[in-house]
């Protein structure tokens, strides 16, 4: 009888070890990929610092060591892609392919359910616009494998005095309030007299109150919402710069959708899956994965935000009769901005994109020898791509060594993945603080050969040549935007609310979206 329990005990630890997520380190997560990819050791990435032996080079005469990408147009086999079929059935899939298998990974097959729930909605004002604001959460189907929870959040905000549906940016960032509604002055008061009472017990803080009668522990400082205390110093303004145009004195970017007559939304990348290495047996790619670690072709992070942004907008089509479902977009900047081209590239509902400061892994050309490199996201946060994309930073592995140019696609192949849908390429300038670790020249050389494919597709490209070795950015602050794929670069720094008044009325004339008069 012994032997029998201690064998069916035996059974229930096993069952239970396997049932328990993995638990890895970053570090311990990378060298696991490394081992099942064989790879011995990896090449260092640049140092972003100049004065390291190792910075990144910024001499455009050495920056293009693989000078010729990969024929965006020519297929596999050598023949030549000519009409709009051809690139639908036949160029399209071997660039999607390429690009989930070595880049960004493949979607499950089995990806769960999500269920959205209304959790508090507020009525709110942004720049004297009445808006409806819901909090709201994706419940991800965990049935599969309960030990792991995924709810993605999400900020739902329209203008409540719209005659019909509008539409609608989604953000990537915290989903957050945007300007929470306040209590009036006589709800103001009730408060302050409940924590006098609450706090007057203490004898000390009795003390401060009796000495200071008139103090009220809760203010509202005008454009500061609810707070303890006098209102913060406000920030400093932004130095000028000689030769640059400017400061930044633009609206919230926000306040400019609501102004124009459009919804936007937030929706947390965090929620759906952790911005690191250590997070990968947990959201929705340890969900899929039942806790066990990814392997070599299993989609990274970048992939999961856009699938739970395309969650997000299969909401917005099924219960927002307020949001023009047809014409969604989707924002970011940096790692959301490649996540915002990634979205746009592989979820075809989305209609447009504004991709801000992408870099590397976004609109920057892999091959370009110039600032952040492919080494800097192998061995930096290789969780936002597909483990096999570790393999172009190897110098010694089972299979020898491999280097951005041996990617089979680059990102002209990411950007013409959207065609001839709307994307607008944004990036600020190195002085302001959109560094040129991002190489600005090297995503307008991909955003140029890209433009290829808009056009066999009837659409309008940058209206430039498609020679993206012979191609130079156009001077700061000059909008390329009379076609369906855009590009602008403005005066500041890392962000794209600069951009965002020349994206509105770039959007607005594609779309035919017309802005509100003041009386609607």
């Amino acid at each position: 009888m012994k032997k029998i329990f201690f064998f069916l005990l035996l059974i229930v630890l096993r069952s239970s070890a396997q049932n328990t997520p993995v638990t890895f380190t970053a570090e311990q997560d990378h060298k696991n990929m490394m081992d099942q990819l064989g790879i011995i050791k990896l090449r260092p990435g640049p140092s972003g610092n100049d004065k390291d032996p190792n910075h990144a080079n910024y001499d455009e005469a050495l920056a293009n060591p693989f000078p010729n990408l990969p024929d965006i147009l020519t297929l596999k086999n050598g023949k030549k892609v000519t009409t709009a079929d051809a690139w639908w059935k036949e160029r399209r899939p071997e660039i999607v392919e390429d690009m989930d298998r070595e880049v960004y990974g493949r979607v499950p097959k089995n990806i769960p359910s999500v269920k959205w729930e209304v959790k508090t909605t507020d009525r709110e004002m942004i720049s004297r616009v009445p808006v409806i604001a819901k909090q709201l959460i994706g419940h991800v189907d965990n049935s599969s494998y309960p030990q792991i929870d995924v709810n993605i959040e999400m900020m739902l905000v329209l203008p409540s005095n719209a005659k019909g549906p509008v539409p609608l940016l989604i953000m990537f960032g915290p989903s957050r309030w945007p300007a929470p509604s306040q209590p009036n002055p006589a709800q103001l008061a009730t408060l302050n007299n409940a924590l006098k009472n609450l706090l007057s017990g203490d004898p000390a803080l009795k003390a401060i109150f009796d000495e200071h009668p008139g103090y009220n522990p809760v203010t509202l400082p005008a454009g500061t919402g609810f707070a303890f205390g006098p209102p913060p110093a406000p920030p400093p303004p932004t130095p000028d710069i000689p030769g640059v145009a400017g400061v930044n004195n633009d609206p919230p970017s926000v306040d400019q959708l609501i102004a124009d007559g459009w919804g936007f939304a937030f929706v947390n990348p965090a929620s759906i899956q952790a911005d690191n290495g250590a997070g990968l047996t947990r959201g929705i790619i340890g969900l899929v994965n039942k806790g066990q670690p990814r392997k070599p072709d299993d989609w990274g992070a970048l992939r999961a935000w856009a699938w739970g942004a395309a969650r997000a907008l299969d909401y917005l089509e099924a219960s927002e009769p307020g949001v023009d479902s047809k014409h969604v977009g989707i924002e970011g900047v940096s790692r959301y901005g490649k996540a915002a081209l990634v979205t746009l590239a592989y979820e075809p509902k989305f209609s447009m994109a504004l991709v801000g400061s992408s870099g590397q892994g976004g609109a920057k050309l892999s091959r370009r020898n110039f600032g952040e490199a492919v080494e800097s996201l192998t061995g930096g946060e290789y969780y936002w791509m597909a483990g096999n994309y570790m393999k172009y930073g190897a110098s010694e592995a089972g299979f020898g060594s491999r280097n951005a140019g041996d990617i089979p696609v680059d990102s002209h192949d990411l950007i013409a993945m959207c065609a001839p849908r709307l994307a607008f390429i944004s990036y600020g300038i190195p002085e302001k603080g959109d560094a040129k670790w991002l190489d600005h020249q090297g995503s307008y050389m991909a955003t140029v050969a890209a433009g290829s494919v808009y056009k066999l597709l009837g659409a309008k490209d940058l209206g430039v040549s498609n020679d993206y070795t012979t191609e130079k950015m156009p001077p700061v602050n000059t909008p390329l935007i009379d076609g369906q794929l855009a590009w602008r670069q403005h005066d500041q720094g890392h962000q794209d609310q600069a951009n965002m008044k020349w994206f509105i009325k770039w959007a607005d004339k594609n779309i035919g979206h017309a802005v509100p008069s003041p009386g609607r």
